[in-house]
């Protein structure tokens, strides 16, 4: 990694400050939208190459966040394809987070900058005693929206640890290509301005859409943009699967990185079980962050006897935030099922309504469970169920009801702030 990090080169913002608005349109509620095209696209073999292949081929816009970026063979690659893209007059717009991307060098930034490249650093902070500590309440998106015509969407980063030749460490991980009307709603969302949807007022008036949203037309290609933020929208994507989980008929399969939600959802997740739904659990059996699979496996005695199904994924770590319910529905996204994802951090998923989508993701979910994943079972769930849920019942709530505490005291509200050259002149 390079020498001077990202935090000396925004030390300060410029004078006067432009306005620069928080990474969320929070009062903005999205509709469903027929006639798409989605491609699921897994791991960076299928991911990298059609997203620089596009990115080659922008000819007026790209928008771009992402939660991590590298200063490897994938980020160098993405790093110069964005510089000739500016260079040729397509305007261009990152969005990168403070933590994830703390270790870019100033002159890994001044190149893009320089080129042309709006620059904008989500929550940067100093470091304390050589330590980061901003590491809450995170900028945990993976968006690309090119020419306003071609999305991506998913967990995927800019590095080279999401390809296999990166060896034990590379992660499984999933993102989805959309192509038609969604698209808008995604160019929006990313942009960061124009119009605003109205949001019912009321919570009997929103529960009434959302369950409008489940009866959608039965068409295929149906496609939905759904996030959470810090401000009106801080349990939607939490809603969607309690949603989904309690209209479940036949299956259920959600692989997760993270897994340790709270208990509305255990709750759903068990019924759904217990009423004959078959619900299948893919989360980490070798995984990047040992207490991952620790907070995980807090769970399974409880989902284990309801007849949930668990598989831990063992050939290397899973990254992967996707489900799918039934023959139609599936989600492709950023968003983990823990308390830093369901309570803290900024997440964007889509909502897809597309039975050939839904057909691919669950054959190569089935795949990944069949013949790559260790079958959990009562015999090999921790025991002690009543200290660990006690435990985790209270690490969970804490972070869930008190994400003010979950920063470093005080409290701040982070904030998006454009990237400032060392010379304290800001690249617009």
């Amino acid at each position: 990694m390079s020498s001077p990090s990202m935090e000396k080169a925004t030390v300060e913002q410029v004078s006067p400050p432009p306005p620069v608005r928080e990474p969320a349109a929070t009062d903005v509620e999205y509709n469903w939208h027929g006639n798409n095209r989605v491609q699921l696209l897994e791991n960076g073999e299928a991911y990298f190459p059609r997203v620089f292949d596009v990115l080659r081929q922008a000819q007026s816009e790209i928008l771009l966040e992402t939660f991590i970026l590298f200063e490897d063979k994938v980020g160098n690659e993405l790093q110069q394809i964005l510089i000739e893209a500016a260079q040729r007059g397509v305007r261009i717009t990152v969005s990168l987070d403070g933590f994830g991307c703390g270790e870019l060098s100033t002159a890994f930034l001044v190149a893009l900058s320089n080129a042309g490249v709006r620059l904008q650093i989500f929550d940067p902070a100093p470091r304390h005693l050589g330590i980061r500590t901003n590491w809450f309440r995170r900028l945990h998106r993976k968006i690309v929206v090119v020419d306003g015509a071609i999305a991506f969407l998913g967990g995927i980063n800019f590095s080279a640890d999401h390809l296999a030749d990166f060896g034990p460490e590379a992660k499984q991980d999933y993102s989805v290509e959309v192509q038609g009307p969604a698209v808008a709603d995604i160019h929006h969302f990313a942009l960061l301005q124009g119009g605003r949807p109205a949001r019912a007022k009321y919570w009997w008036q929103r529960r009434r859409q959302r369950h409008a949203e489940l009866a959608v037309d039965d068409h295929d290609g149906q496609v939905r943009l759904v996030y959470r933020d810090n401000a009106e929208h801080p349990k939607d994507i939490e809603e969607v699967y309690l949603q989904v989980l309690r209209s479940a008929r036949r299956r259920v399969v959600i692989a997760n990185a993270y897994f340790f939600p709270g208990y509305r959802l255990l709750h759903e997740i068990r019924n759904a079980a217990r009423r004959g739904v078959e619900v299948r659990l893919i989360l980490q059996g070798q995984p990047d962050l040992r207490v991952a699979r620790l907070a995980a496996r807090m769970t399974y005695d409880y989902l284990l006897r309801a007849g949930v199904l668990i598989y831990e994924y063992c050939d290397r770590p899973l990254h992967g935030k996707v489900a799918l319910v039934d023959e139609d529905w599936s989600t492709v996204g950023s968003s983990n099922l823990d308390p830093l994802s369901l309570s803290l951090n900024l997440e964007a998923n889509v909502l897809i309504r597309d039975r050939a989508f839904n057909r691919d993701l669950f054959e190569r979910l089935d795949e990944l469970s069949s013949n790559h994943c260790k079958v959990m079972s009562t015999d090999t769930a921790p025991r002690g169920r009543i200290w660990h849920m006690t435990i985790g019942f209270l690490v969970f709530h804490f972070l869930r009801h008190f994400p003010a505490w979950a920063g470093w005291l005080p409290a701040h509200k982070p904030r998006l702030k454009p990237f400032i050259h060392p010379t304290g002149s800001a690249k617009a």
